[in-house]
């Protein structure tokens, strides 16, 4: 609701029938009587004033206890009903006070807050904002990246009742400009004054600013413009609170005040899509959304006080931001860190969990491959052997933990089972003293280079088995899960205790999948692959100004239309997949299958991930849009070409330092027909490019995830060329 003015009045809560009256001062009178009332309603704190008028904003229940009707200071932990993200903050201040939440050692100042002063930290924030104008149901652009004063202004927007519309510092000025124009928004929270003065030009011009917050740095770094729009630190903007907070103390001026509770279902916040293909889409996303995540994680990341976390994705990527939001409710100590900073802190810190997506996974695998490849012949051939062993032995053992899902409907015979079991345990068996071995001799050594000391948690995007397999064959967990940014994002995910390779877990509490036809819609049975489906508390309010996008992904009934390929695993008593029933196997995207011109369907992932395991090979896009055979584009790792080729080409030749690009070409070319061999279809013709797909050439989302699109229309000359 809109900031308004009301004239002087006697108010009282429309939920109090014999009001009691909790504070006299002077000329207002405040009065309140606790009821409880359905979560769908709203709270009021009422105030009688003969001499002010009154300022109506909305406030988060919990967070802000002196605000909230009889100022029960223990209400909130008594009954634990969040009614608003922010409420979490007071919960967990008395539970975790001293206790570390945040380590940012990377910004000027460096950073580190107990639970306590985070709390602080975030009130004086909110009341910063409302001391230079934000008010409730207004947004407020927030483009910076993970840091814990990104953390203090996404909550603190959040407890005034705005909504915050968000974006990391890399995504182009055209897009950050297309965000902040679509989505209404009426001030901007930005990281730096260099990331500033980027888009200062533009925005001055074509946008209308309220006002400018810097998380960090100096004011006096910020190139001046025409267009005097108000600039604050972050530091003016928490003094600015300070005082607030003081003077409502001091009871001077309490009675200009009226305050609104945030409700479940008010918008929190509003997250623009990747925009792999078109431009992105304003996901609405509820309180109430974001609240299911946060109690309900713990079913999947069972996180203890104490514990520690790395925090290096973005804190705007709806993933990192509500593993974020969870692990603060269990007391754990999160660190922030970058790309730049991850191997060093990964042995420094050990953290329990590292909360990633799947690229990260397979940087560390190629980087303890390359490590492998470049020991001694003997320490080679011993770690690739033992760790050949572990991968059969790990194999065996989801065998016969019945952790290997199967799309047959029907179980296998019992007498067959019984016999697959049985071989599955004494081949475990005979390779477990090797296994050992192997713990002692590398993994132990592997695990202790990479940190990750209790799981490793895998999301926004498709994790590859041959990854899968590696990290669960040395001894780390790594738990995959699944969601989409309008869907809060979690829907489904890998337990721990239930940790089936290949697949993306069982659906979270209240959350409903299934799987229709492409074509006709109509429901599959399990074991059947076609579009999958999801309802429940996760899926958002809708697309920010764009009903008709709306309707053409959530139906009449609820139903979330992810866009993805995917099938639900038989429930089976016996065998190999006893233990897999209703967990989510997803085959990629609809949207990103390619027709051939002999009208057969393919899925590129299938043929990526497999290609990928190739040291020659750095990225690839598989291509073939109404072709008679598919095509790659691909990014070759030069380096390990060319260490492949002097010792294939010119062992002995110190002359050889670059390679033509034939010869190149045919060893990718060799790489693709041995890597994608078992691959339902083959790859023909391969287009080799110089410049990597990154985010920022734009042929990667913030996400980073490839853009199809961008690239095939990149290079759309030359494949036309590579098909003639």
């Amino acid at each position: 609701m809109a900031s308004t003015s009301l004239a002087p009045s006697v108010l009282v809560s429309r939920f109090s029938s014999s009001p009691r009256e909790f504070q006299d001062s002077g000329s207002y009178k405040c009065f309140s009587r606790r009821t409880r009332v359905p979560s769908r309603l709203r709270f009021r704190v009422h105030c009688e004033s003969t001499v002010q008028e009154k300022e109506l904003g909305r406030c988060s229940p919990f967070l802000e206890r002196l605000t909230v009707p009889g100022g029960d200071a223990a209400a909130a932990l008594r009954s634990n009903e969040w009614k608003a993200v922010p409420d979490i903050w007071r919960s967990s201040a008395e539970k975790y006070g001293d206790r570390v939440a945040v380590v940012d050692p990377y910004h000027d100042p460096p950073s580190t807050f107990t639970y306590r002063q985070l709390e602080q930290e975030i009130l004086d924030f909110v009341e910063g904002l409302r001391a230079v104008g934000v008010k409730a149901d207004e947004k407020i652009a927030l483009f910076a990246d993970n840091s814990c004063r990104w953390l203090v202004a996404d909550q603190g927007i959040m407890a005034t009742g705005a909504v915050n519309v968000v974006r990391g510092s890399r995504s182009s000025v055209e897009e950050l400009l297309h965000i902040y124009c679509h989505s209404d928004s009426v001030g901007l929270v930005v990281d730096n004054p260099e990331f500033f003065n980027r888009i200062a030009d533009t925005f001055s011009y074509k946008a209308s600013l309220k006002f400018v917050i810097l998380l960090w740095g100096d004011k006096s770094s910020l190139v001046t413009s025409s267009r005097q729009t108000p600039v604050y630190s972050y530091n003016e903007i928490k003094n600015l609170g300070q005082q607030r907070r003081a003077e409502h103390a001091g009871s001077s001026d309490a009675g200009k005040y009226e305050y609104e509770f945030i409700g479940p279902d008010d918008t929190a916040t509003i997250m623009y899509t990747s925009g792999t293909t078109g431009n992105p889409k304003g996901v609405m996303l509820t309180h109430q959304n974001l609240l299911h995540q946060i109690r309900n994680l713990s079913e999947f990341v069972p996180a203890k006080a104490g514990e520690r976390f790395l925090s290096m994705l973005p804190s705007w990527h709806a993933y990192e931001r509500a593993c974020e939001y969870f692990i603060f409710t269990c007391g754990v100590e999160q660190k922030y860190t970058s790309i730049r900073f991850l191997k060093d802190d990964l042995k420094r810190y050990q953290p329990h969990y590292l909360i990633s997506v799947p690229l990260v996974y397979e940087t560390l695998y190629s980087g303890i491959q390359k490590q492998i490849s470049t020991s001694s012949p003997v320490r080679k051939l011993l770690a690739l052997t033992l760790i050949r062993i572990s991968l059969a032995y790990t194999e065996m053992r989801r065998v016969y933990k019945g952790l290997c899902f199967t799309k047959n409907q029907k179980p296998p015979v019992y007498i067959v089972a019984l016999v697959d079991w049985l071989w599955a345990r004494v081949v475990a068996f005979v390779l477990w003293p090797l296994h050992m071995l192997a713990e002692k001799l590398v993994h132990k050594k592997i695990r202790s280079s990479i940190g990750i000391t209790k799981a490793g948690v895998s999301g926004g995007g498709s994790l590859p088995m041959h990854i899968d397999k590696f990290f669960e064959a040395i001894g780390v967990n790594v738990q995959n899960g699944y969601g989409l940014t309008e869907t809060s994002p979690v829907v489904s995910a890998r337990r721990i205790s239930c940790n089936v390779l290949g697949s993306v877990g069982h659906p979270m509490k209240d959350t409903e999948f299934k799987i229709v036809d492409q074509e006709t819609g109509n429901v599959l049975p399990p074991g059947s692959k076609g579009i999958v489906k999801v309802r429940g508390p996760p899926v958002m309010r809708g697309y920010y100004k764009n009903p008709v996008a709306t309707k053409q992904v959530i139906d009449d009934d609820g139903w979330f239309n992810t866009g993805d390929m995917g099938w639900i695993a038989p429930h089976h008593s016996t065998g190999r997949s006893r233990s897999c029933g209703g967990v989510i196997v997803l085959e990629g995207r609809a949207k990103d299958t390619i027709v051939l011109s002999t009208g057969e369907n393919v899925e590129p992932l299938e043929i990526e991930e497999a290609a990928m395991r190739s040291s020659l090979i750095q990225q690839i896009v598989v291509i073939g849009q109404d072709q008679r055979r598919l095509g790659a584009i691909v990014i070759p790792n030069k380096e390990a070409a060319e260490g492949v080729a002097k010792n294939k080409i010119s062992p002995v030749d110190p002359e050889v330092n670059e390679l033509s690009k034939e010869t190149l070409t045919s060893m990718v070319y060799e790489e693709l027909r041995k890597w994608t061999s078992e691959c339902s279809f083959q790859v023909g013709p391969v287009l080799i490019v110089e410049e990597p797909f990154t985010i920022d050439n734009g042929f990667m989302t913030p996400t980073m995830k490839i853009r199809r699109d961008k690239v095939v229309d990149r290079y759309k000359d030359e494949i036309a060329r590579l098909y003639k």
